[in-house]
């Protein structure tokens, strides 16, 4: 929720006015200072005129220190160095070159600040020459304490940014890769949904195309099925958009009834993929070993996924092909095995286990959840693809 525009005016306009502030008291303190401190042994020139603006030429411009650094400290050391060249009580302007200073060091590369430092430190030593015989020394130590902890502290401001900044181009390079991440997940998922209705839409239009005129009744239930298809595909898409939508609903009012949560594939709609690829002119078998039990809804849409992109490369390469699945609840993993048992030489000459996109998006799946594919073509004939995923024990426990 962003800001009034009157409070982001009167955040903006603070520092400012705090400069200023600073700006007005100094030249207050510093020329009641110069008025009233005693000289009696005529250790330093009597104030005069050209004093107090001298005093005023070194702190008025440091209310524009934020915008024009460098130049302000140039200005500022200047000044001072002509102030204390006539000398003038040196004190009031003592202080004047430390805020400069960490501003510069605060905005301004080290190579920058550090001359800067050099600088004001040799007109601080020039004015420490004013100070009282018996002094000087402590004088000249103060200054050089003065100027080296000024300079740090801009220093330390100045790395502090620097890293804020780094570490916010990371969280937002790690937000970028999130985006990208996601936007691979869903184009595997739109894949998978794609490749595989579209193959059972082109059997089955093959199909209705061949028997229209001399089996009406077969052509019919071809025509069907690609209907049945067709809307599952634009269903499962929609679940997508939903999805990718969330974030950014808006909540639904008081007593309003709640939309309801998009329904994830898993092992459990088998059965209708199966009648699915069936009716599309592949024979199916599932059969399911061990206690089935719940799995997490990224596990069971993965292993649903490599079941679908697995029967899709059957219709594409082995038409008509008998084909079993085979899931296997054990205690700490689930594993799903598709074999069809096409012809040996339509294998070879078709298909191979290191390529095509829809392996590579089974052996991607897998490895988000620590689970491996493995694909080969079988001896007898046929090809085979196995998944095997670790399950967490509680959830297999449960």
């Amino acid at each position: 929720m962003s800001a009034h525009p009157a409070v982001v005016r009167i955040r903006a306009a603070l520092p400012i006015a705090g400069d200023a502030a600073y700006a007005l008291g100094g030249l207050w303190i510093s020329a009641t200072m110069l008025a009233n401190w005693p000289d009696p042994h005529g250790y330093w020139r009597d104030g005069d005129v050209l004093a107090y603006v001298l005093l005023g030429a070194i702190l008025l411009p440091q209310v524009l220190r934020r915008r024009f650094p460098a130049a302000v400290l140039v200005s500022t050391v200047l000044w001072t160095a002509c102030y204390f060249t006539r000398g003038y009580y040196h004190v009031p302007a003592v202080g004047c070159l430390l805020l400069p200073l960490y501003t510069v060091a605060a905005r301004r590369e080290r190579r920058v600040s550090a001359s800067c430092a050099v600088l004001v430190l040799l007109v601080e030593l020039w004015g420490s020459r004013l100070a009282e015989p018996g002094i000087g020394a402590l004088s000249a130590g103060f200054v050089v304490a003065a100027t080296i902890v000024g300079w740090k502290a801009g220093d330390g401001a100045r790395r502090l940014r620097d890293l804020t900044l780094r570490l916010r181009r990371e969280q937002e390079e790690k937000a970028r890769r999130a985006v990208m991440e996601e936007r691979i997940q869903i184009a595997r998922e739109l894949h998978d949904v794609i490749a595989h209705h579209v193959s059972v839409i082109a059997v089955q239009t093959g199909v209705a195309g061949y028997v229209v005129t001399t089996d009406p009744a077969t052509a019919r239930s071809a025509l069907d099925v690609i209907a049945a298809s067709a809307r599952e595909a634009l269903g499962e898409m929609r679940r997508m958009l939903v999805v990718l939508r969330a974030a950014d609903r808006v909540p639904a009012a008081p007593g309003a009834a709640a939309e309801p949560a998009p329904e994830v594939p898993g092992l459990g709609r088998l059965g209708e993929l199966a009648a699915r690829v069936s009716a599309a002119g592949v024979p199916v078998r599932v059969r399911v070993t061990g206690s089935a039990y719940a799995l997490p809804p990224g596990i069971d849409l993965c292993a649903y996924r490599v079941v679908q992109e697995a029967l899709t490369n059957v219709m594409k390469h082995a038409p008509a092909a008998r084909t079993t699945v085979h899931v296997h609840y054990a205690r700490d993993s689930v594993s799903v095995l598709v074999r069809d048992e096409g012809a040996a030489q339509r294998v070879s000459a078709t298909r191979s286990p290191s390529s095509g996109q829809g392996l590579i998006g089974m052996r991607e799946r897998a490895t988000i959840y620590h689970g491996t594919v493995v694909t080969r073509s079988v001896p007898e004939g046929g090809f085979e693809v196995s998944l095997t995923v670790p399950v967490p024990r509680p959830v297999a426990a449960r």
